[in-house]
């Protein structure tokens, strides 16, 4: 949270234009056992604020009070709801609200509060193309800030205009080559192909199977990717098997790899310098042993002990399960 001046800020109970309304103290008529003691400027705006609330007002003077609160408390939700119903009760400007908000969101943004009033001005407002490249100028300050991933799939969403889906892809792609262990860029894609209720045929499968195993071969170990693999499985209900033999590239060594000579286009084999084997790629090919059945449980079993043994100890107990759970679950 961005530091709040207001070393020159004269108090409420100070303003001679706030003397007709009384203010109500948080621990008014009660002893709490274990009260909270706010910064002195901060709780002199809130107990004007539960004046306001108590009395009803919803005036200009009131945004000025739910303003001060904010920049001191950006998580406040009371005020910022106060504030939005007090913005429309006075007919104000949605146009220069958003101009402050944008600065608000711009020093809060980890905070969902400034988020949610943003959805709330631009519902009323009506204009989102404007907020795609606001967006993408936060995203340059954390671009795996999950309220702005939200925000932007909300908008989207409740939009849904041709005109706006265009620019993902070509913005994910971006996100991508400059990180391609971007997780929340690879849910954002996941979102615009998969998720956004338009076409994806088998074409759009073909295409988003190949993106993604040309990123895996780049990085192997990035769980990210293996995930989108089997998003896309998953969504289309196709089984892990017809990955196999992409899979199983990926999980032996790199010396044993460059002993193969026959390249598969369809399959493209790890970048130079990969570090093999990839555990992502051990898990997805015991997966698909497993699901043969007893036929292929030796081998799952196989893969799963490799897992807790040597490629993947940090989870050396939840192999151990996975081993249990299967062997005891296999008929004799």
């Amino acid at each position: 949270m961005a530091p709040v001046d207001i070393a020159d800020s004269v108090p409420y109970s100070e303003r001679p234009e706030w003397s007709d309304l009384t203010p109500v103290a948080q621990y008014e008529n009660i002893q709490p056992l274990a009260p909270i003691f706010y910064n002195p400027d901060y709780k002199d705006a809130t107990d004007y604020f539960r004046g306001v609330v108590k009395t009803g007002e919803l005036s200009p003077r009131v945004l000025d009070l739910t303003e001060t609160i904010i920049r001191l408390n950006p998580a406040h939700y009371s005020a910022w709801q106060y504030r939005y119903q007090t913005l429309i009760a006075t007919k104000s400007s949605l146009a220069d609200e958003l101009i402050l908000t944008n600065e608000l969101t711009r020093i809060y943004l980890k905070t969902y509060q400034v988020w949610h009033h943003r959805r709330l001005l631009l519902t009323l407002l009506n204009d989102p193309l404007p907020e795609l490249p606001f967006i993408e100028e936060i995203l340059k300050v954390d671009v795996k800030n999950y309220h702005t991933w939200s925000y932007r799939q909300w908008l989207l969403a409740h939009y849904n205009r041709e005109d706006m889906w265009v620019q993902e892809l070509p913005l994910v792609e971006r996100l991508l080559e400059e990180d391609v262990r971007n997780n929340s860029a690879w849910h954002h894609r996941f979102f615009v192909v998969f998720e956004r209720g338009g076409a994806d045929g088998e074409d759009t499968v073909r295409q988003e199977l190949a993106f993604v195993k040309e990123k895996i071969a780049l990085a192997p170990n990035n769980l990210s990717a293996w995930n989108y693999l089997r998003g896309i499985l998953d969504h289309k209900h196709l089984p892990y098997s017809t990955q196999a033999d992409f899979t199983k590239l990926y999980v032996v060594s790199s010396i044993a790899l460059n002993e193969e000579s026959v390249v598969d286009l369809e399959n493209p084999r790890p970048s130079k310098g990969a570090q093999l084997p990839s555990a992502a790629a051990i898990e997805f090919l015991a997966d698909v042993y497993e699901a043969e059945g007893e036929s292929g449980l030796s081998k799952a079993v196989e893969l799963w002990r490799s897992l807790a043994d040597e490629h993947d100890t940090i989870r050396k107990k939840y192999w151990e399960y996975r081993i249990r759970e299967a062997t005891v679950a296999a008929p004799d």
